[in-house]
């Protein structure tokens, strides 16, 4: 394993700096509740949370788990941007669990192998949410496996088996684990070319130095209001709600669905100086904005990356954003917020990802490579790290950039197959390998092509075993009968005669997509 851990000389820079600290995220919550009990952290709708209640009912959630499962424990949520998934993340650090946060997007197929593959022993989810029964879910992914988590149903009611959220209140431990703040915290599932999602492995450190780099470069400070609607099961939503509020002392204000109209209402209404978003956010949020005839002028900063960012994008909400710096930010999962962005300088904002922050980043033979205290530990299984390190520890992202004016990066193109919509990751080959059961495909092929709405639209390129071939809402109908999540299906659907490939039978995607582009015009 690679590992920022293992770099002596980096571990002495980033605990010399602060970066690094001897303290973990439960001590911090605690001197929060004691030093500024009634300073606000948290608002979900009617529910505003306060330090020292945020401390007291996570506290008192830990020593549930506690009585339950042993120390590093993986604790899962699978909850829309709700207050509860707060105080859920913090017992499990007061407890000394390790989060495991999953997508509420997520169904059947993607849950039952998650579950496994993390040995999840409690995992909190909704009774319903979105149309879609989450207790019924876990009935039927849960039957299926030999030692099945405890499941804990969030504003609902539970099935039989199922524990309700509010029977989860034990006294708090009187003397909480000792954390070693190196040692593994979080676990989050990325998507991979590979078809399997891979567990990426994060500690107290690799996250609170994330927090630092992030409270300098975007004028997150004391005061500070963010707006919350990206997932707070990606590594943004997750640190905006949780971490941010009692590291920066912030205030997080929480979306459980992205509505641009509202969200511009509780912007103006909350004071909201921050917010972070894909693509679509930004735009969303500008068009909102302009038909509410209002300029936001609270705003302080827009964070935007997780796809493709039109430099005009930039630009236009930076100006009509008249208080706000807007830019755009390049990271991923297994070293978040490589760039920081450009905050000030809207030339570099707009056509560059900005500078590096914390990260260590070179460019070798055109791949982004990274490298520095915010890196993960590693991967949850050792074969995924065949080719994620160089010998000298760099993660290499697979993705392809250069330098600008000898400070600014930017991302020119994936190496990897990876279709990013609406800020979202999706592996094509792991919908690949469920659509080679549908008895009229004989191949396939996902790629991604530019959608000026969504970052990138999923195109299925089909051969199939009899004519016609399959039609959109043949793959959908497919993919929901086998429980794969709404957000990976196929949008497009073309029939071609045959795929294109290289003599060792490599399915050639780039040119795929070239024809696919020049085809849409």
């Amino acid at each position: 394993m690679r590992t920022a851990q293992r770099d002596s000389e980096l571990a002495t820079q980033s605990f010399a700096s602060g970066l690094w600290v001897r303290e973990t995220l439960a001590d911090a919550l605690a001197a929060a509740a004691r030093e500024t009990p009634q300073r606000e952290v948290l608002v979900d709708g009617p529910v505003r949370l306060d330090c020292a209640t945020l401390y007291d009912r996570a506290s008192r959630m830990a020593g549930a788990m506690r009585a339950g499962m042993p120390t590093g424990s993986v604790v899962s949520f699978m909850l829309p941007n709700w207050h509860e998934a707060a105080i859920v993340y913090h017992a499990a650090t007061v407890a000394g669990m390790v989060v495991n946060p999953i997508l509420p997007s997520l169904r059947d197929h993607e849950l039952a192998f998650i579950l496994a593959d993390a040995d999840v022993r409690m995992i909190f989810i909704p009774d319903e949410f979105g149309g879609h029964d989450y207790a019924a879910m876990l009935q039927r992914v849960t039957a299926a496996m030999p030692s099945p988590p405890t499941v804990v149903v969030v504003r609902g009611e539970p099935q039989p088996g199922q524990v309700r959220f509010d029977a989860l209140d034990a006294e708090a431990p009187t003397t909480p684990p000792a954390v070693d703040p190196d040692a593994l915290r979080m676990i989050m599932y990325t998507s991979g070319t590979t078809g399997r999602p891979k567990g990426v492995l994060h500690s107290q450190n690799s996250i609170h130095a994330l927090i630092q780099q992030l409270g300098e470069h975007w004028r997150v400070e004391p005061g500070s209001v963010y707006l919350v609607p990206s997932p707070i099961a990606h590594i943004g939503g997750s640190i905006y709600a949780f971490e941010f509020p009692v590291l920066l002392g912030s205030v997080a204000v929480l979306m459980e669905r992205w509505d641009a109209d509202a969200a511009v209402g509780v912007m103006v209404s909350e004071r909201c100086t921050h917010m972070s978003g894909a693509t679509p956010f930004l735009q969303h949020l500008l068009a909102a904005a302009q038909r509410a005839g209002t300029r936001l002028p609270d705003l302080r900063v827009f964070i935007c990356g997780g796809a493709s960012v039109p430099p005009a994008l930039i630009r236009s909400a930076a100006d009509y954003f008249e208080n706000a710096a807007v830019t755009r930010v390049y990271g991923s999962t297994e070293v978040p917020v490589i760039s920081v962005g450009a905050l000030g300088d809207i030339d570099h904002a707009a056509e560059t990802d900005g500078r590096p922050g914390i990260a260590d980043v070179i460019i070798v033979d055109g791949e982004i490579r990274a490298r520095g205290p915010q890196m993960l530990l590693g991967y949850l299984h050792p074969e995924d790290e065949a080719g994620a390190f160089d010998d000298d520890g760099y993660f290499r992202t697979g993705d392809l950039g250069h330098w600008v004016d000898g400070h600014y990066l930017v991302v020119t193109g994936r190496a990897k197959d990876i279709v990013i919509r609406n800020g979202e990751n999706i592996a094509p080959k792991e919908v690949e390998d469920v659509l080679l059961g549908h008895p009229d495909i004989r191949e396939i092929a996902i790629v991604g092509i530019p959608d000026p709405h969504t970052g990138e639209r999923a195109c299925a390129v089909v051969v199939a075993d009899r004519p016609p071939g399959p039609g959109v809402a043949d793959l959908r109908d497919f993919l929901q009968a086998t429980g794969v999540a709404k957000f990976k299906w196929p949008e497009a659907v073309v029939i071609w005669d045959s795929l294109p490939k290289n003599d060792a039978g490599k399915v050639l995607k780039h040119q795929i997509r070239a024809r696919l582009v020049e085809a849409d015009g």
